[in-house]
């Protein structure tokens, strides 16, 4: 193999390690030997498993952002719904390291002492792609100068897409197609809980609910909301 091309079969070998357990968990010698490689080797291409594990985080963290787009197809709840099932994927898959990721990066993941640049690194990696989760959601609420309220209510609900995945990954307890169309909901909750405060907000929710159909995502909440209201007194 060509340099480039032995480099990136170690990330991808390492990214398929990191996801199934936990990076300190993972030995150099683990990934040589799944690579097909010596373990001096590993080191001519990475100077380190701190250095492999930034590649491999770079490469899942685009692989992340990916799935934030979506075709402009159907309805926002309809859209967000498909975008939370991939994110949910993702999460599926890389349990362990988006796991890790989240709760530290590699300082604590590794155990290592980690230089404050590479942390730094990391940190603006993560924010990457909740900048580029936040610029699509904009893009498909078709909004291009977006008010106060509104990036406060999608930066929210990315955070709570983030620590929602984290609980689940821990037990599991709650169906995960449960949890992306609660998630859905919650946007949707979120979102109607500002325009309470702001008539900006409340023009863009109307504008959004005029293209929701009565049996989309945001059509059920409203029906699971209506059922919960007590029939009027006679």
């Amino acid at each position: 193999m060509g340099v480039e091309e032995r480099r990136q079969q170690l990330i991808g070998v390492a990214l398929e390690l990191f996801s199934r357990r936990s990076p300190d968990e993972v030995s150099i010698d683990e990934i040589a030997a799944a690579a097909g490689i010596s373990r001096p080797l590993v080191y001519h291409y990475f100077p380190g498993k701190l250095s492999l594990y930034e590649a491999a985080l770079t490469r899942a963290a685009e692989d992340l952002a990916a799935r934030f787009q979506e075709p402009h197809e159907g309805s926002l709840g309809v859209r967000l719904l498909r975008v939370m099932r991939r994110f949910f994927d993702f999460v599926d898959e890389h349990g362990p390291g988006f796991s890790a990721l989240m709760r530290g990066g590699p300082a604590v993941s590794m155990g290592e002492s980690v230089p404050v640049n590479t942390l730094s690194a990391t940190n603006a990696l993560i924010d990457s792609v909740r900048q580029a989760a936040y610029e699509q959601i904009l893009t498909h609420m078709d909004v291009a100068d977006p008010p106060p309220r509104l990036e406060l209510v999608i930066r929210s609900w990315i955070s709570l897409a983030e620590s929602t995945a984290l609980i689940w990954l821990d037990k599991r307890q709650i169906p995960r197609r449960e949890l992306e169309l609660q998630l859905v909901h919650d946007f949707a909750a979120l979102t109607a809980v500002s325009s309470a405060y702001d008539e900006e907000m409340a023009g863009i929710l109307v504008r959004i609910l005029a293209d929701e159909p009565a049996d989309g995502p945001f059509g059920e909440l409203v029906g699971r909301l209506v059922a919960l209201t007590p029939p009027a007194a006679p």
